[in-house]
């Protein structure tokens, strides 16, 4: 192993492999931070939709969870930076606006958030739906209407329920902005690839990513399993152990 290869120019010369290997983490946490917000606001809109009892918001929110969770993630990055801007004009006329980087940016994270969304909308909806009726019911016995009953009742011991599962999710999202190369963005994946092809050190350059990436998602595990012990409901879920 050649260590000394992340201290040599990299192809363009203007900095350090191990800057360029920086710069790609740079847009993988970025691409999964914003996923991972529009995700969890999308998702858990989509998850109460699912549990209320009017059939066609029902209807409304399967459809969209089948349909995102239906198509292979690949697909439909290359849905939405190569098809939807011939489709639709109007996003035609704004993506030419962009820079190139920031199309593949903005794409990705829009990508990424409503995919994960069609997860998290699964495990909302079973989180809701595991909790004893009577919840429900005694809410709406106190005055409560169907929306303070979701924000102070249900929701909240609905998230405690899901969050092993929402740590599984987070460590996917991260996973899954590897896939952002197939539309040019230069995240970790992409630089790691260029400097396996420039160099032909691909043990060192993916060695390296492999480090980063089991870091990454160690880290969010231990984060959302710290976060679960501080909200755990003594006698009703687990400590997060």
């Amino acid at each position: 192993m050649n260590l000394g290869i992340f201290f040599e120019p990299n192809a363009d010369g203007d900095s350090l492999w191990w800057e360029s290997l920086a710069g790609g983490l740079t847009f993988t946490l970025s691409t999964a931070l914003f996923a991972a917000i529009i995700a969890f606001f999308l998702g858990s809109v989509l998850g109460v939709l699912r549990t209320t009892g009017r059939p066609w918001l029902v209807r409304l929110g399967n459809a969209y969870v089948e349909l995102f969770r239906n198509i292979p993630l690949i697909v439909q990055f290359f849905i939405w930076y190569f098809v939807l801007p011939g489709l639709v004009p109007s996003v035609k006329r704004w993506v030419t606006s962009l820079d190139p980087t920031e199309h593949q940016f903005v794409t990705a994270v829009v990508c990424l958030g409503l995919f994960t969304a069609a997860r998290i909308s699964e495990q909302v909806r079973s989180g809701i739906q595991s909790l004893p009726r009577g919840q429900r019911a005694a809410a709406y016995a106190i005055g409560l209407t169907e929306a303070q009953t979701y924000r102070h009742v249900l929701l909240p011991m609905a998230y405690r329920i899901i969050i092993p599962p929402l740590t599984s999710e987070t460590m996917n999202l991260i996973k899954n902005t590897a896939v952002a190369y197939s539309i040019g963005l230069t995240e970790l994946f992409f630089r790691t690839r260029e400097m396996g092809e420039l160099t032909f050190r691909y043990f060192e350059a993916f060695a390296a990513a492999t480090l980063v990436y089991v870091v990454i998602a160690m880290t969010a595990n231990r984060v959302m399993a710290w976060v679960e012990r501080r909200v755990a409901v003594p006698g009703y879920i687990g400590s997060g152990r």
